[in-house]
């Protein structure tokens, strides 16, 4: 089926290679431009290594704007090294010996992709390549013909080659894919018929019904996941994540294996429940107005980048309207140029057109530095109202992670009398209830009775503490980073736009010269007047 290269020396990808299958498939003038500059290689879009003997793929990292590769008529054994193709369009790695699927994850923009006449036994590993249109894997070893309703996943699959195939000599072959893929339009290379499409429908609704439910069920379940993720971020961005609910709480007592002790002490249960009430309802107090926080601070950080964008609409407005003005004036300065009969004319008009370039530059910097004000201003105002925002609502972060605080200070003093009083009746022999013999060590030695509560609480404390730190660092962060931008790219935008305009007046000085030494030649005054 496939080569075999016990009779062939079988060959690497170097650079040897590379360089020569580049010069081959290009034309001749640009092979001989590349021999006096070099091929770069990332620069190449397509690459043909057909028929070169090649054992394993190697040495294609550079080649990041690929996205054509013919590796067909090789003895390739394993499909490998081609994770950074992520241009990769157009894959051939037909008549190989290729027996699994793999190493193609990366390659996201795949749309044709041949495995033709190799030794594969099992589709799979392609889940990735959601933009397959076009895929050959005729004359493989696949056995199997439920393996093609793992094709189902490609929605834009439309052209299929199973040729070859011991699966094809089943009596209902054909019918069995095209109802597993709806939407083929060629199998093995002939044009899908409305009857054969029909047939197939007919003959295996029963089995495309059930998976066309788990299909759904699948959709809606990764739709769930992906809109949890999404309102995940959302939080994030927020800085209050996870405080909608219990997950704080119950964060204090997950490691916490002395607190899962003193539950058994009576009367604990109905105080932690009431506990858990009290502090569930702070921090879904704290989320809510994070979120309501965050839509200020989005409205905030929106509304200053308006008013720059408008100012600097304005400057670029005023910027052409002197451009303009500036070159419809210096049309006269150049047909007076040009029209110039002696070399002390041509340089009167020359000193006047280079004083108004003069003119013109101090007045494109003069509104550059006009607009450097106008925005400096406007990024101290965003600046003072970003450390607004942020230090109100530090300030209540710290408000309500002190309520939260309060609580655990309560409940702990509340556990600690309900401790001691268990330890009392416990020496007295009051106790009512059956504890467990570990529990009822613990009433052994008051001591050690309370230094098991306290330290219960102190990492109870500990992680209120660290979740409020969370979220002012975020906090700190985030008003550093989007002042910081605004600096930023205002000191870009000012270097870009100076650059900008000494290149245009470069330019002016330069069509000036170009102009004067066209006219000094045409009247022949290769020398200046005494």
């Amino acid at each position: 089926m496939s080569l075999s290269y016990n009779s062939i020396e079988p060959n690497v990808i170097d650079d040897e290679m590379l360089q020569k299958a580049i010069e081959e498939q290009r034309p001749e003038d640009i092979v001989k431009l590349a021999e006096s500059e070099g091929i770069d290689f990332r620069d190449v879009t397509e690459l043909q290594l057909s028929f070169r003997n090649i054992l394993q793929i190697d040495n294609l990292w550079q080649f990041e704007s690929l996205t054509k590769l013919q590796l067909d008529n090789n003895v390739i054994e394993k499909i490998e090294a081609l994770e950074s193709l992520v241009h990769l369009v157009w894959l051939d790695l037909s008549f190989n010996n290729i027996e699994v699927i793999e190493g193609l994850d990366t390659l996201v923009k795949l749309q044709d992709l041949s495995l033709y006449n190799n030794r594969i036994s099992k589709i799979e590993h392609m889940d990735t390549l959601q933009e397959l249109q076009i895929f050959s894997i005729g004359k493989n070893n696949l056995t199997a013909l439920e393996d093609v309703v793992y094709l189902r996943r490609f929605k834009k699959l439309r052209t299929l080659n199973l040729t070859g195939n011991p699966f094809c000599e089943e009596e209902q072959y054909v019918l069995f894919v095209v109802a597993h893929i709806p939407d083929l339009v060629y199998l093995d290379f002939k044009l899908v018929s409305d009857t054969t499409r029909e047939l197939a429908v007919s003959k295996y609704q029963y089995l495309i019904d059930p998976l066309e439910l788990e299909e759904a069920q699948a959709l809606a379940q990764l739709e769930e996941k992906l809109a949890k993720q999404k309102e995940l971020e959302y939080h994030k961005r927020a800085f209050v994540e996870y405080l909608n609910g219990s997950f704080l709480f119950d964060s204090l007592y997950a490691e916490d294996t002395e607190a899962a002790k003193l539950a058994y002490l009576p009367g604990v249960d109905d105080l932690l429940q009431a506990y858990r009430k009290d502090f569930v309802s702070v921090c879904e107090n704290l989320f809510n107005y994070g979120l309501k926080e965050y839509e200020k601070r989005e409205a905030e950080v929106s509304e200053f980048y308006e008013g720059l964008h408008e100012a600097l609409t304005a400057n670029q407005r005023e910027g052409r309207k002197i451009i303009l003005d500036f070159e419809n004036k210096i049309k006269e300065r150049l047909d007076e140029i040009h029209h110039a009969t002696s070399y002390n004319i041509a340089e009167s008009k020359r000193v006047e057109y280079n004083e108004d370039i003069l003119q013109l530059s101090e007045t494109l910097m003069t509104l550059e530095m006009q607009t450097v004000d106008q925005l400096e201003e406007l990024i101290k105002d965003f600046e003072k109202n970003i450390a607004a925002i942020a230090s109100t609502f530090m300030e209540n972060v710290k408000g309500m992670m002190a309520q939260c605080r309060d609580l655990e200070n309560r409940h702990h003093e509340k556990l600690l009398e309900i401790s001691i009083n268990t330890l009392e009746k416990s020496i007295k022999n009051e106790l009512d209830e059956d504890l467990p013999d570990d529990i009822r060590g613990l009433l052994g030695d008051k001591t050690t009775l309370v230094n098991t509560v306290n330290t219960s609480h102190n990492v109870h404390l500990l992680k209120i503490d660290m979740r409020e730190c969370d979220i002012l660092s975020n906090t700190y962060r985030w008003q550093a980073s989007v002042t910081g931008k605004a600096f930023q790219n205002e000191i870009d935008r000012n270097r870009s736009r100076v650059k900008e305009i000494f290149q245009y007046i470069d330019n002016l000085q330069e069509q000036l010269d170009n102009n004067l030494q066209e006219q000094l030649e045409n009247i022949e005054l290769l020398e200046p007047p005494e």
